[in-house]
């Protein structure tokens, strides 16, 4: 029997890094949440107003026989804008800024090689900026959060579409 792994990543709203993830073979759960701050259990109000020091993020759980880790990363930075830390897209603040919280000594070499090798490609012309932290504790969001994309699919389409992710999506990584 293959142990199941976690990966997590802060990448601006997490209803849009949910489903990027969600349609992966080997992803087998992808909980929207909170890490890095300082307040425990927060709540959505908490994060949003920035007290909390915590990132919006996903926490997500694979089998590592079916994707793997690098791969996983790969999906990631093609969600983001690497060059921002100010946030993602539309949602601004500390709260929506990039991140890749590693679990151990293997997933933050992978993380920082592939930044490296992000770096290296001359895709981005501003430097590099998504942070690469140790994880702290996970909070699960709000059961109204889960799932989003799903649960509320037009107002998830109205909040993506006007955000300006796919665009950028498209232009950087579909050409």
């Amino acid at each position: 029997m293959t142990s199941h792994k976690k990966a997590t990543f802060a990448g601006g709203c997490f209803w849009c890094m949910v489903k990027p993830f969600d349609q992966w073979d080997g992803i087998h759960n992808v909980v929207s949440g909170y890490t890095g701050g300082h307040l425990e259990n927060p709540t959505y109000e908490d994060v949003k107003s920035g007290k909390s020091g915590h990132y919006e993020a996903v926490e997500i759980t694979y089998d590592p026989s079916i994707i793997t880790y690098k791969e996983i990363i790969n999906i990631f930075w093609q969600q983001i804008d690497p060059t921002d830390d100010g946030g993602q897209f539309q949602d601004r603040g500390d709260s929506y800024r990039a991140a890749i919280f590693y679990a151990d000594e293997e997933q933050k070499n992978l993380a920082e090689a592939s930044k490296k090798e992000l770096e290296q490609s001359g895709k981005f012309s501003k430097p590099i900026v998504t942070q690469i932290l140790p994880t702290k504790t996970f909070y699960p969001a709000e059961d109204y959060h889960q799932d989003f994309y799903k649960k509320s699919e037009e107002e998830y389409k109205k909040d993506r579409a006007k955000s300006g992710r796919d665009e950028f999506i498209e232009a950087v990584w579909e050409k």
